[in-house]
């Protein structure tokens, strides 16, 4: 998928949104002691968080596995995270 500028700045910004979602769900299900759907709106908190991440540095990928594979990547083998963070 290839996007212009613009799109890609909204896209970004979308996720970033539905990530903050996700993290105010899991306050509300705390509160109420529904821990396992509060680990759900956790990882998705995450998940769309990394969604916007690799938007932000031309990764191509909708799996899974291929996300954290690349999160890995990053973290482990090229130490890079705080690099990627603050671009």
């Amino acid at each position: 998928m290839t996007l212009d500028s613009e799109s890609k700045s909204s896209l970004i910004i979308y996720r970033l949104q539905q990530a903050e979602e996700a993290v105010s769900d899991v306050k509300l299900l705390v509160e109420n002691n529904r821990f396992r759907s509060a680990v759900n709106r956790i990882y998705y908190g995450m998940f769309y968080s990394l969604l916007a991440l690799k938007l932000a540095n031309q990764f191509e990928s909708s799996k899974h596995a291929q996300l954290i594979g690349w999160l890995t990547k990053i973290l482990f083998t090229r130490k890079r995270l705080m690099n990627v963070l603050v671009k």
